[in-house]
C-alpha cells in the first residue's frame, strides 16, 4: 500500500500529457494494464501517429461544443506544434492538412515519457476497482493497492481491442453514479445491404468522394472493401451515422452533365474514376454505358444520381476495426474548465473516456492532449 497525491489510470496520450504538465512536487502514479505505455499511439497512423490537423475547430468533433472549445482554446493546435518543435519532434504534413511524426510515433512517445518521468509507472496492472474512503481514493489492481488524494481516469475506450482496450473507465464512472453513454464503434467501415452488394466486387479500389450524413459533408477518399465500404471519408462519416440514409457524390469535382456534353466517348470513359467503378455505378443507376451524345433525357436525369447516390448502410465493422469510440462520460457531468466530476470531488476524466470524438485526421489525439493539459492546470491548483 502506498499513498500518492495523484493516480492516473491509463498511460496513453492524454495521461502522459497530463502527467508531464504537473509540478514536480506532486507525487504521481500511473497505472497501465499493458506492458508498455502509449501502445495505441505507437500503432496508429501506420506507426507514425496522426497527431493533429491544420484545421482544428469544434465542428470536427461530435461532443458538447462548449467543453471541446474550452479545451482547444487552452491547448490549441498551435501550442501543440510549438511544444513539439521545442522538443525537436519532426513532423510531416500530408495532403496539406494531416500532421504525422516524420519518422516514427516513438519520437513523440519518448518526449511524453521523458516529461512524465517523475511519475511512477505501474505497468501490467489490471484495474479491478476504484473506491473513495474518506478523502482518499483507493485503486485496487490485480497486483497492488494504491491510495491518492485525486484520480484521473484516462483509460480510453473499447476501440483497438487487440491491445486490450476495455470499458473500465465507464464502469468506474457508473460506480460513482456518474452518467455515461455506452461506447459505440466510430471511425469505422460501414457494412452494406444486399442492394449495394455490387460495391463488394470493387474491393481494394478507392476514389475521391463527398459523403453527406445529415448536415455533415465529408470530403476524402472512399475505399471499397470485401466487408463493405471504408477509407477516410467513410470513417469520418461513420462518426455521425447511427442509422438511416447517407448520400455519396461520386463525381464531386465536375458535374456529369459537363463531362458528357458534346462528346462521342463512352460514358465510362468520361467519368473521372477507375473504369471498373464507372461501369458498376452506371449499372447501379440503371444507365447503359453508351456514347454520351446518344443519352436520352431520362438517362441524363438518372445520371444525376451519381452526385446523390442515396442508400442505408446495414451497420459497421464493429469494435475490432474501429479507430475510436463515441460515447463516454457525458459533458454535463464534468466541470468544463477542469474536467473534474461535478459529483465526486477530485475525480477527473480526460481523453477518449469522455463523450467527445473527433473526425479522422488527428482530431482525437488533439483532444487527448488538450484535455490532458486542462486537467493538469486544474490539478496544479489543488495539489500543490
Amino acid at each position: 500500500m502506498k499513498n500518492y497525491d495523484l493516480i492516473i489510470l491509463g498511460a496513453g496520450a492524454s495521461s502522459l500529457m497530463c502527467a508531464g504538465n504537473l509540478s514536480k512536487k506532486i507525487s504521481v502514479a500511473i497505472i497501465e494494464h499493458n506492458g508498455e505505455i502509449a501502445k495505441k499511439m505507437k500503432i496508429s497512423g501506420g506507426g507514425k501517429c496522426n497527431i493533429t490537423n491544420v484545421d482544428v475547430k469544434t465542428e470536427h468533433f461530435d461532443g458538447e461544443k462548449e467543453l471541446v472549445s474550452y479545451a482547444l482554446n487552452k491547448f490549441s493546435k498551435e501550442k501543440l506544434l510549438r511544444f513539439l518543435e521545442r522538443n525537436r519532434v519532426p513532423l510531416e504534413l500530408r495532403k496539406e492538412r494531416y500532421y504525422f511524426c516524420e519518422h516514427s510515433a516513438n519520437e513523440i512517445i519518448d518526449v511524453l515519457k521523458n516529461n512524465a518521468k517523475n511519475a511512477q509507472m505501474h505497468l501490467n496492472n489490471e484495474i479491478q476497482s476504484l473506491t473513495k474512503e474518506g478523502d482518499l481514493f483507493c485503486v485496487k489492481t490485480d497486483k497492488t493497492t494504491l491510495y491518492a488524494k485525486a484520480v484521473v481516469v484516462a483509460t480510453g475506450a473499447k476501440s483497438y481491442e487487440k491491445i486490450g482496450a476495455t470499458a473500465i473507465g465507464l464502469k468506474i464512472a457508473q460506480s460513482f453514479g456518474i452518467k455515461t453513454k455506452e461506447f459505440e464503434p466510430a471511425l469505422v467501415g460501414l457494412t452494406l445491404q444486399n442492394s449495394q452488394a455490387w460495391m463488394k466486387s470493387l474491393s481494394g479500389l478507392s476514389t475521391y468522394v463527398h459523403i453527406k450524413v445529415g448536415d455533415k459533408l465529408l470530403k476524402e477518399e472512399m475505399l471499397f472493401a470485401h466487408k463493405g465500404i471504408s477509407g477516410p471519408a467513410v470513417l469520418s462519416a461513420s462518426l455521425y451515422w447511427k442509422k438511416g440514409e447517407i448520400s455519396i457524390d461520386f463525381l464531386p469535382n465536375t458535374p456529369i452533365k459537363e463531362l458528357t456534353q458534346g462528346t462521342k466517348k463512352l460514358l465510362s470513359s468520361v467519368m473521372d474514376m477507375p473504369k471498373r467503378l464507372a461501369k458498376e455505378l452506371l449499372n447501379a443507376v440503371d444507365v447503359e454505358d453508351i456514347e454520351c451524345n446518344k443519352l436520352s433525357k431520362i438517362q441524363n436525369q438518372k445520371l444525376q444520381n451519381l452526385h446523390n447516390y442515396v442508400f442505408s448502410p446495414a451497420g459497421n465493422f464493429g469494435f475490432s476495426k474501429a479507430e475510436v469510440c463515441r460515447g463516454g462520460v457525458i459533458a454535463e457531468e464534468l466541470d468544463h474548465t477542469t474536467l473534474m466530476s461535478k459529483k465526486i470531488n477530485n475525480l477527473y476524466f480526460i481523453g477518449e473516456v469522455v463523450d467527445v470524438t473527433g473526425e479522422l485526421g488527428g482530431y482525437n489525439f488533439q483532444w487527448a492532449f488538450s484535455s490532458g493539459v486542462v486537467c493538469a492546470n486544474a490539478l496544479k491548483k489543488v495539489l500543490v
